[in-house]
């Protein structure tokens, strides 16, 4: 599923979202949280508009976006799924849970299946080391995720 939004658009919203934001203190994560939210991703589009308005240079801004994960350059599915990928998570089975989970979606992770429904993402910590395997759907973390519930997440977020 591909969105279209003009340029001009984007421009615009991103001026307004900065224009909300911008007496904040330290207001770049902020204003980047909002533009994703707004567009379920960073557009290209915003960065140049971030800078300006904030008087940083384009390379600041897209240092920022690449450097946190949480920033997408591009839309995801309707449900994103996380699975944590840090060293308890990965001691307690995560590599297997992870082969498990992108070939029950199909994909990799970084990835959206074909329908446009599950982006499958990578993340570092989900604070649950003493539940390992984690999982998060949809800003809802799992913890001791094992073959079943991986098969119960998935389901439910093709759903």
């Amino acid at each position: 599923m591909t969105i279209h939004i003009a340029e001009g658009d984007i421009a615009a919203r991103t001026r307004a979202i900065v224009a909300d934001l911008r007496f904040l203190e330290g207001p770049l994560l902020p204003i980047l949280h909002e533009v994703q939210q707004e567009f379920g991703y960073v557009p290209q589009e915003s960065m140049p508009v971030i800078a300006e308005e904030l008087n940083l240079s384009r390379a600041e801004v897209h240092g920022v976006v690449t450097f946190y994960h949480d920033y997408r350059d591009h839309p995801a599915g309707r449900h994103v799924l996380k699975l944590c990928r840090a060293e308890a998570c990965q001691s307690m089975g995560g590599d297997a849970l992870a082969e498990r989970v992108k070939a029950l979606l199909g994909i990799d992770f970084h990835q959206t299946t074909l329908d446009g429904g599950v982006t499958l993402e990578p993340v570092y910590c989900l604070g649950l080391c003493a539940c390992a395997p984690a999982a998060m759907l949809d800003g809802e973390v799992y913890g001791r995720v094992d073959d079943q519930t991986a098969a119960e997440l998935v389901a439910e977020a093709r759903r």
